[in-house]
């Protein structure tokens, strides 16, 4: 079996790894309380997924190799475009997103994505700050935004506050700068009261899943790991039997 990809949480699907095996898509379910017993072994290219079906690939790359590569068009657009995809003349909304305990972010997303966005990035809380009639003017506002909030938080730094708190103080600072359409508040039921450690490992029992990334209890220790990071790995089914950090409570 591979590791070919992963599902979120959304109000429509529970979060899921997508397992291939003989060309065909499994769903590895990851709600709370799953035992997961996997060892990783190579890794490589995860290849092409069209609903059940794998399509593979023996090429070294990981998680994707050079021809299996997509790249979202619109990553890195600031709105000077000539609106290019169909979709970018569908309503936007530009929102503010914290992470615990005080990291912020500006973004943008087609507005019926909303909600199912914040939760793919595992935010804390969230701010609905403008409906826009097409992406190129959501993108020309959060370019704007961004020279003063940053537009991407990296899965370390959310991993940093998983056992955190969103600043109040903070979050209510930030939005008095803003006419607020909608405000959300997410809770993933991941219930730390210590920073899990950051680990690449498919065995263990689920807590929880914030965004893309996994929180597993095994042997005392709680670990936090980047589902992207699974993606590519060939896996069997047996628990891992490598050395493993751990976190200072686990110890006596």
């Amino acid at each position: 079996m591979q590791v070919v990809g992963y599902r979120t949480e959304t109000v429509e699907h529970a979060p899921a790894l997508l397992l291939a095996s003989g060309g065909t898509v499994e769903d590895e379910p990851l709600t709370p309380g799953t035992a997961l017993s996997f060892s990783l072994g190579d890794r490589w290219c995860a290849g092409a997924v069209d609903g059940d079906d794998h399509y593979a690939c023996d090429r070294p790359g990981s998680p994707y190799c050079d021809q299996h590569t997509s790249r979202w068009p619109c990553a890195r657009c600031t709105g000077d475009c000539d609106l290019p995809l169909s979709n970018c003349r569908e309503e936007h909304a530009v929102y503010l997103a914290a992470f615990a305990p005080d990291v912020f972010k500006v973004g943008v997303t087609k507005s019926h994505r909303l909600e199912t966005r914040l939760r793919e990035q595992g935010a804390d809380r969230a701010a609905h700050v403008h409906t826009v009639s097409d992406g190129r003017i959501a993108r020309q506002l959060e370019a704007e935004y961004a020279e003063e909030i940053p537009d991407r938080v990296r899965i370390p730094t959310k991993i940093a506050g998983l056992d955190g708190a969103v600043d109040d103080a903070a979050w209510t600072d930030l939005l008095t700068e803003f006419d607020i359409i909608g405000t959300y508040t997410f809770d993933y039921g991941l219930d730390l009261d210590v920073r899990p450690v950051s680990e690449t490992l498919l065995s263990g029992t689920v807590r929880g899943v914030q965004g893309r990334v996994l929180v597993l209890d095994r042997g005392g220790t709680t670990y936090a790991v980047d589902l992207r990071e699974l993606v590519g790995y060939g896996v069997t089914q047996e628990a891992t039997d490598r050395r493993l950090q751990s976190s200072l409570g686990s110890f006596p």
